[in-house]
């Protein structure tokens, strides 16, 4: 009896210790149950991703083919050297010869927005060039002509002629929020068209010191030497901006994150002029403005701080004609109100010469409106 206890005893002590082994290892093989039914888990899912959340291609692919490479070359004069023809130098030096013929190159980009071959730049990547050759993203390559530029925007418009042009779509640059969404494309460092991520940082920025009329939109889109007059767009591949300068406190320019781009609602303004009169014209009053400070408003009396302080009057200028003073705080322009110095200067630049406007003051603590024919703003002008 002990002996059938004792072989009872073995063999369930092996029986248990196989099955703890196949738990352990194995637990697929045995169909265990747990509170009556079978565990339910939620298994991982591929959930195919929105591509409009998750990526940008199509907006890249829709806009890429627009955007250009800007080749410039220009002669470079030679610099004969000071004492080429003095014969005591050239005793002992020797004669150094003619100087050599050189020529330098420039890179930028621009963007074609016309299937009639025009193309939006930047003024600075196109200034004395003596020949100007564009590529196309489609590898096609053509010389360009320069319709017009106007330094004061840094804007330059370009025309090329090639069959089926690829001409951007544009966009709403002025129903553009902080936080949006853009792409920059261009031609970075000469590596070849490359597209870079980023949001708008700001909008309005001004009195930067890089153009008379400034109203940039601000990006962290990485901007480097080569994008100049490339493209910056929206998420749906539309164009909203020129881009022009980037603030990089290293001498090389490198990105640092703050980029600029003129909206393209300011842009259209100076292509259309250059297309159609070949420059662009401007309204101008005569007068230099100041941004009202609390300093100000406090010394001239008033309650808040509004407007711009006019500083001065150029004498025999549509203003001096109208009577206004160095000392008036200009707070409107017809409806408009007037927010800082820069809104004053765009106000103005964007009239027609010859318009009647109603300019709103204040003069000794007295609102009062003056009505002002405005000229044709010179090219040397500083004022509004």
């Amino acid at each position: 009896m002990k002996k059938l206890w004792l072989i009872f005893a073995q063999f369930t002590t092996i029986w248990l210790a196989l099955l703890f082994v196949v738990v352990t290892l194995w637990p697929d093989l045995l169909p265990l149950k747990r509170g009556g039914g079978l565990v339910t888990v939620r298994e991982s899912v591929e959930i195919p991703v929105d591509g409009t959340a998750a990526s940008f291609s199509d907006a890249a692919r829709k806009a890429m083919p627009a955007v250009v490479n800007i080749f410039t070359t220009k002669e470079v004069k030679p610099r004969r050297h000071p004492l080429q023809d003095d014969p005591v130098f050239r005793y002992f030096f020797g004669d150094p010869g003619e100087p050599q013929q050189g020529k330098s190159t420039n890179l930028g980009s621009g963007v074609i927005v016309s299937g009639e071959g025009y193309i939006l730049t930047n003024s600075h990547v196109v200034a004395s060039a003596d020949e100007i050759e564009v590529a196309l993203a489609d590898a096609r390559r053509a010389p360009a002509q320069v319709v017009g530029t106007d330094p004061e925007t840094d804007l330059a418009v370009l025309r090329i002629d090639l069959p089926a042009l690829p001409a951007i779509t544009l966009g709403q640059s002025d129903q553009a929020r902080v936080g949006d969404v853009v792409l920059a494309i261009g031609n970075p460092f000469g590596v070849g068209q490359t597209v870079t991520l980023g949001i708008i940082s700001a909008l309005g920025r001004n009195q930067l010191g890089l153009n008379t009329f400034e109203n940039f939109i601000q990006t962290d889109a990485a901007i480097n030497p080569g994008n100049s007059g490339g493209a910056l767009v929206d998420a749906r591949g539309n164009l909203i901006g020129i881009n022009t300068a980037i603030y990089s406190p290293t001498p090389g320019g490198a990105s640092h994150g703050i980029g600029f781009a003129i909206p393209i609602s300011a842009a259209r303004q100076v292509m259309e002029q250059i297309v159609r009169h070949g420059t662009v014209t401007r309204g101008w009053i005569g007068v230099a403005v100041q941004d009202m400070t609390r300093e100000f408003a406090e010394s001239f009396k008033l309650p808040a701080v509004r407007g711009a302080l006019i500083s001065h009057v150029i004498t025999g200028s549509p203003a001096d004609k109208a009577g206004v003073k160095p000392g008036d705080v200009l707070i409107a322009v017809n409806s408009t109100d007037v927010k800082d110095s820069a809104s004053v200067l765009n106000l103005i630049a964007g009239l027609d010469p010859g318009s009647q406007i109603t300019l709103r003051l204040i003069r000794n603590r007295e609102a009062s409106e003056l009505q002002v024919t405005t000229g044709r703003r010179p090219k040397s002008a500083r004022g509004e």
